[in-house]
């Protein structure tokens, strides 16, 4: 027995199961990096054992060289960032040549995220990644970035625009995510449209629109005009997305993003009905974010009595 107020730690159980599937993707753990907050490739390796990580999903990328928005590009706002980068990038092919191996070297599991402005541009960069390593295991079709696709021409606001792009991005030749966007009156529709043409799953959500005006100059702050709202400010719409998404869809499967910053918003996500989530804006204050939400979801798992993270799984909803 131990002595008086000496509390021995309590006997280690087994370990929590942390895998998860995204549609045919098992990973090994339902914790990824978000598209356009880690970089082209091995940006976060200083910080972070990227193969410790469900995936590693990288900036979007443009058939050709993209130069982004003009700056200021970034500011910070009371609960997360807006930006408008702009999807600066160096194109596929020079992404495949220069950046990609180093990532593969880290021995992580990569998503590949694709933009383009015309249907075809998708098509051409879906096509660009046909013969990239199999560790390249699926590819996010964002059409939903407030920076470069404005309210009225975002792929994501119609089914139909949707649906036409995953169609155009089957030149890829590994599972296709379609990446949507908050900004609509219809999600689960417009989740719908994607799954018909092809989405093995969603990820939701994108950044919500947002504007900051500097009172000084009285014009908006951002190079770009508007931008994209990011970080805990939007995790309560992320929730609602991937919960409505769910309830409608409940064999779809879901990517979580929007303001993961702790275990216990991972598990928020994942009970709402995302099978695995992304962990984005958290990492610019602190680039060991990815593997913290890791840990304190097992954490939680373990103190829950939790065996395995599958079976949180839209737990949230009444069957």
């Amino acid at each position: 027995m131990s002595r008086r107020g000496v509390r021995r730690p309590p006997l280690a159980g087994p370990a929590v199961d942390l895998t998860t599937a995204v549609g045919s993707v098992t990973l090994a753990n339902p914790v990824m990096t978000a598209s356009g907050t880690a970089g082209h490739g091995d940006e976060l390796a200083g910080y972070v054992d990227l193969s410790g990580l469900g995936a590693v999903v990288v900036k979007s990328l443009s058939a050709d060289p993209w130069p982004g928005n003009p700056a200021p590009r970034v500011h910070e706002t009371p609960a997360g960032m807006i930006n408008s980068v702009g999807l600066q990038g160096p194109g596929v092919a020079a992404w495949l040549a220069d950046e990609l191996p180093a990532v593969l070297a880290t021995g992580a599991t990569v998503v590949a995220s694709i933009w383009g402005s015309t249907v075809d541009d998708y098509a051409r960069a879906a096509e660009m990644l046909a013969d990239a390593p199999d560790a390249v295991v699926a590819v996010e079709v964002n059409v939903s970035c407030p920076n470069h696709h404005d309210r009225n021409r975002m792929f994501a606001h119609s089914p139909a625009a949707t649906a036409e792009v995953l169609r155009a991005a089957a030149g890829c030749g590994r599972p296709r995510w379609a990446k949507l966007s908050p900004n609509v009156s219809d999600l689960a529709s417009i989740a719908a449209a994607a799954a018909e043409a092809g989405a093995e799953a969603v990820t939701l959500v994108n950044t919500v629109l947002g504007m900051v005006i500097d009172p000084e100059t009285r014009r908006p702050l951002l190079g770009g005009g508007g931008g994209g709202l990011s970080g805990p400010a939007i995790h309560p719409v992320a929730v609602r997305a991937v919960y409505d998404v769910h309830a409608a869809h409940p064999t779809l499967p879901i990517v979580g993003v929007g303001g993961v910053a702790r275990g216990v918003d991972a598990v928020e996500l994942v009970l709402a009905g995302a099978s695995a989530v992304q962990v984005g804006t958290a990492s610019f204050a602190d680039p060991r974010s990815v593997v913290r939400v890791r840990d304190e979801l097992e954490q939680w798992c373990t103190a829950h009595g939790v065996d395995a993270v599958r079976e949180l799984i839209g737990e949230a909803h009444v069957r």
